[in-house]
């Protein structure tokens, strides 16, 4: 486990690191806040995923599901690595062994899969021409970010985690992350850490900042009151008798006459 940072450390803080570990996650968020109620309040309609399932589905039927079910657990992995205090796990008795394994392999598959389904969804936009065509400037900057992100983290992964000696992010970076929300930033905390940390961090927060301007907004939308709605009922109608007609005879639904 790596020690904490020192307080000479500390001080040896650049303009630098304060620019990208303080100014840049702030402005970040404050884009991500702001930018989600202006378009909540000028571009209501536009706040869906725009699906294209229409113009092919093949792809889609196998794309969309490994990337959200990888995502999902990503960001849970993210939340638990980054939000929880290590010291949090150990008192409810997962040591930090345990921890780092179960989060290494399980963020493997996680992202293995997102990744999987994230380059089947842009091979679907690349490859089919009426989806290309169809996309707009926000889908252009989006999926390279995207992407950029969810590499730039398996990888880092990979090379330090798995194949490598092993760093705990928790002692450096979640600690920087947890400093911005209680407005205790703490720059030296990241700014020792491994490169690929620090870039897909900063590609994070980016992120963060072009999430309400892309269709990233639907993941607010998901519909689940769905979950507890009622059944819907659907009866077949009734065949209308058939109506009776001058001189004693009925008319059928044919048109036919018959006698009374």
């Amino acid at each position: 486990m790596n020690a904490p940072l020192s307080p000479l450390a500390a001080a040896s803080v650049s303009g630098a690191d304060l620019l990208l570990w303080v100014a840049v996650p702030y402005v970040c968020l404050a884009v991500f806040a702001v930018g989600h109620v202006w378009r909540y309040r000028q571009d209501q309609f536009g706040w869906t995923s725009r699906t294209t399932q229409l113009l092919e589905h093949r792809w889609l039927r196998w794309g969309s599901p490994l990337f959200h079910l990888g995502a999902f657990m990503v960001i849970a992995g993210h939340v638990v690595g980054l939000a929880v205090p290590d010291s949090w796990t150990e008192a409810v008795g997962i040591s930090e062994h345990t921890y780092h394994t179960t989060a290494v392999w399980a963020g493997s598959v996680a992202g293995v899969a997102m990744v999987t389904g994230l380059g089947m969804l842009c091979a679907r936009r690349l490859l089919t021409r009426r989806i290309r065509l169809g996309t707009d400037r926000s889908d252009k900057f989006l999926f390279p970010l995207l992407s950029a992100t969810v590499l730039l983290g398996i990888t880092a992964t990979a090379a330090h985690n798995v194949f490598g000696a092993g760093y705990d992010y928790r002692a450096t970076v979640s600690v920087w992350f947890r400093g911005l929300f209680v407005l205790q930033p703490q720059p030296d905390a990241i700014a020792g850490a491994p490169l690929l940390f620090q870039l897909h961090a900063l590609t994070a927060f980016l992120l963060f900042a072009a999430w309400p301007f892309t269709r990233l907004v639907h993941v607010w939308s998901v519909p689940i009151g769905y979950l507890a709605r009622p059944y819907l009922v659907y009866r077949r109608r009734a065949a209308p008798a058939p109506a009776p007609a001058a001189g004693g005879r009925t008319r059928s639904a044919s048109g036919s006459r018959r006698a009374a």
